[in-house]
């Protein structure tokens, strides 16, 4: 089509160089014309693109053209170019215009049809709560600190300095077997209880400001074969309490207190003579059994008493290591277990529940958000 024409206008114009530039420009300025009617009137992007292939493409009639240029005389052909070029920018920037006009259509219809209706009730989100053990101990912080403890944490990594000696454990000490060890180096390890916080507040506490009352919670660690009764981890809650005239009777009135709070109004205390290196006298408790109330049951293997902690009177040793003088201050210690505490509580049989990630398991015991 466009080489007849190029052919009649060279024809036309053999004597005129100029008349045959204006007709190559009025050509392009004919094409422009019909490509933004083009443009304005397509349908989807489709046929936009379309129009933008057929319009600029390397065979469309704009090429086809400056495809006549080449019977201009030098100085003519920059012009008839410089023209060209702009006719294809106005095409260009036509189609790229009617892309967004076509985008913010669309966007509008899809508005339309994803339309949010705000008067639906909103979807509940599921939030996470403490882990059963963290309720634990918080709860037993919580009782501590009403009554004028305060909690103290420390490094899990210690020194066999703080860990045994200033608990009267010397080297070589046959008790060290009772507590079998992860040692990192002679002299460091993972620590096996959270006596090592008592003893750095013993050897720092001023006991001319008033008595020292603190627990220490935290995670402890011993070589030991996981079971459902044992982990090589756990965690251990002990308490300290150094002043002048305190007595046996203020520890049971203290742990009497604890199994209450934790088990019941109903649970009694028996305190049954044992061995701990850091206390003397030691003692084991037990409180009586809160599935059958001290009857006999498969829960207390029928003896009516359940064992729940260590407990005593803090050694002399332990408090000359912190340079406590015994003839002037005592006081008691104990340790319990938040594990072993939430076991008997909640009638768990196996220790590894806690930490095995079941969420069917851990999901029993959210707490209500409130």
């Amino acid at each position: 089509m466009w080489a007849g024409f190029f052919y009649a206008l060279k024809r036309q114009n053999s004597q005129s160089m100029e008349g045959y530039q204006m007709g190559l420009k009025q050509q392009l300025e004919q094409l422009k014309a019909q490509g933004l009617e083009q443009i304005q009137n397509v349908k989807d992007a489709q046929e936009l693109n379309q129009i933008r292939v057929k319009l600029l493409g390397k065979k469309g009639p704009i090429t086809e053209v400056l495809r006549g240029m080449k019977d201009l005389s030098v100085d003519e052909r920059p012009k008839v170019g410089a023209f060209a070029n702009e006719i294809k920018q106005e095409i260009a920037g036509a189609i790229e215009k009617q892309v967004q006009v076509m985008d913010q259509l669309a966007l509008q219809q899809r508005l339309k049809h994803e339309t949010i209706d705000v008067t639906l009730p909103g979807r509940p989100v599921k939030t996470g709560t403490p882990h059963i053990l963290n309720q634990m101990i918080d709860d037993l912080e919580d009782l501590f600190v009403g009554l004028g403890y305060e909690v103290i944490d420390g490094p899990e990594v210690e020194t066999d300095h703080y860990n045994f000696e200033m608990m009267n454990i010397p080297k070589n000490h046959p008790a060290r077997d009772m507590q079998d060890t992860f040692y990192i180096t002679n002299e460091l390890l993972m620590r096996t209880h959270t006596s090592p916080n008592q003893a750095r507040t013993l050897e720092s506490h001023d006991f001319s400001k008033g008595p020292l009352k603190m627990i220490s919670p935290g995670r402890v660690y011993r070589r030991d074969t996981d079971d459902a009764t044992h982990s090589h981890q756990f965690h251990q809650i002990e308490g300290l309490v150094i002043d002048k005239h305190v007595t046996m009777a203020d520890l049971k009135g203290t742990l009497e207190v604890v199994a209450r709070h934790v088990f019941g109004n109903e649970r009694q205390i028996r305190l049954r003579p044992s061995y701990f290196p850091f206390t003397e006298p030691s003692i084991e408790v037990d409180i009586s059994c809160f599935a059958c109330g001290g009857e006999g049951c498969s829960v207390c293997k029928y003896t009516g008493w359940i064992e729940v902690l260590g407990a005593g009177m803090v050694h002399p040793n332990v408090l000359k290591s912190a340079g406590v003088d015994p003839e002037v201050y005592g006081g008691f210690a104990f340790g319990l277990g938040p594990d072993r505490f939430a076991m008997l509580k909640y009638g768990i049989n196996d220790i590894r529940e806690f930490y095995q990630n079941d969420l069917r398991f851990l999901q029993q015991f959210q707490q209500e958000v409130k």
